[in-house]
């Protein structure tokens, strides 16, 4: 293994962290206003958050074997260049249709940008300084959601909301020159042969079932499509899963579930994240649409979430060591289902102290949880099947965030229909936030299995 500083890789992999948060982050709070721009129902715009994630979700699980194959340096640096190329053509959109394709090039390059920069750190680091080195991998990440928020508001409200994705430009510039100066061609010697068939059978497959599920109720595809969508993926999907216990190295390897503290992130961790990648795409469009604010008022509101997020990663070592992976997140899973919920109970005349106080400290409770998760998820992965993880993890952080979204955007619109209101009705909102905080409360029983000294080699002094 190479020796590297513990910080230095993890900051110059947090360039293209900060690069992608920032957009995304940006994006969620200018939807109205792209939505009002380009004539489209703000709910389609979903579209343009979920087809990003899918992107990602399909293309992860070639990452692993792609940075050993070519070298994780050089996949990292072409992942960042279209990145980047994708947020010009984002930039020039001039409709729903090319926005959500743009957006769909931007993914392909954050499924090879991300994924591969945290194999890097995974591969450089020693499992004793994994918690550190991952919290000092995602602090500039964080600032993503602190300026993300107050800068899409500024530029959407005053200039123009295409110049949020030109921005990525001289970060990508940046992440390029450092990654090349700094970052060794880490690659493996013995590199797996690459499974096609199942890289056919699962990408078309979960493409094919987000799609069907994002599609529903948009009225923008007949349901017939609709259906040969969702089941046709779900075919795919079950032959994958028949295919991936066949052969010894898949694509994506299910018997990683055997490890008990992976199957924990995998389970528990993606209830968790179904219930919190919901709320990007909600409050702006509450704040916004239900409240009136603007996006520049509505983006002050949402980034200290990103301030309480980022001020827990400096915390998160000495409460895991103090306290146990299983009890942090057994507790800690309670205390953020109940600043998810929080958001339900904000009306109009609601002081704007006290909603920025509860989206501070439910940013600081969803960042541990999330740090708790993303070490854990590793404790006891073998050196060997690090790439495999990476890629397997991620995959299922992207489906949740689609998931997540797709679920409240349904959930608004079968409350619309139930009432016959509109689907962004302030009267809506509530019923979505107490669904998604339920699903995140469903990880408690899951994460309460764990034992007491599950991921204390992650802690140890």
């Amino acid at each position: 293994m190479v020796a590297l500083s513990s910080r230095i890789v993890p900051l110059i992999i947090a360039t293209a962290l900060l690069m992608e948060n920032i957009d995304s982050s940006v994006l969620a709070t200018s939807l109205p206003q792209i939505a009002h721009d380009l004539g489209s129902d703000p709910i389609h715009l979903k579209l343009v958050l979920t087809t990003y994630l899918l992107a990602l979700a399909v293309f992860i699980p070639a990452s692993g074997w792609a940075a050993d194959r070519f070298g994780a340096r050089r996949v990292f640096r072409w992942a960042i260049v279209v990145f980047a190329v994708g947020s010009i053509a984002c930039g020039l959109s001039q409709n729903l249709i090319e926005l959500v394709l743009a957006r769909a090039l931007q993914g392909i390059g954050g499924s090879m940008m991300v994924p591969v920069g945290r194999l890097i750190v995974l591969r450089a680091t020693p499992k004793a300084g994994l918690v550190g080195a991952m919290a000092w991998l995602t602090v500039p990440a964080l600032m993503g959601p602190v300026l993300g928020p107050p800068l899409g508001g500024y530029i959407t409200t005053y200039w123009d909301w295409r110049w949020i994705f030109w921005i990525n430009i001289p970060i990508a510039t940046l992440g390029m020159i450092l990654a090349g100066l700094y970052i060794p061609d880490l690659r493996e010697s013995d590199v797996r042969s690459f499974d096609s068939f199942g890289f056919l059978l699962l990408g078309p497959g979960l493409a094919g079932f987000l799609t069907g599920i994002t599609l529903l109720g948009l009225g923008l595809a007949t349901p017939a499509l609709v259906a040969a969508f969702v089941l046709g993926g779900l075919g795919l999907i079950l032959l994958y899963v028949r295919h991936a216990l066949r052969v010894p190295e898949p694509i994506v390897d299910l018997r990683l579930l055997r490890i008990v503290t992976f199957r924990t992130n995998a389970t528990g961790g993606t209830l968790f994240r179904v219930g919190t990648g919901a709320l990007p795409f909600l409050l702006p469009l509450m704040l916004q649409l239900g409240f009136g604010l603007t996006p520049f008022q509505s983006g002050m509101l949402t980034f200290v979430s990103g301030a309480g997020a980022l001020v827990m990663k400096f915390a998160a070592q000495s409460l895991l060591r103090r306290f146990g992976f299983r009890r942090v997140l057994v507790i800690n899973v309670i205390l953020s289902t109940l600043f998810i919920l929080a958001p339900a109970f904000f009306t109009p005349s609601t002081p704007w102290i006290v909603m920025a106080l509860i989206l501070f400290v439910g940013g600081l409770s969803r960042s541990l949880q999330f740090t708790s998760l993303n070490a854990l998820a590793y404790a006891d992965v073998p050196a060997d099947r690090l790439s495999n993880a990476t890629s397997f993890s991620s995959v299922l952080q992207q489906l949740s965030g689609s998931v997540g979204i797709t679920l409240a955007a349904m959930t608004l619109e079968g409350t619309a229909w139930i009432t016959g209101g509109g689907a962004t009705d302030l009267a809506n909102f509530p019923v979505v936030f107490a669904v998604i905080a339920a699903l995140s409360l469903a990880s408690a029983p899951i994460f309460a299995r764990l034992s007491r000294t599950a991921g204390s080699a992650l802690v140890r002094d």
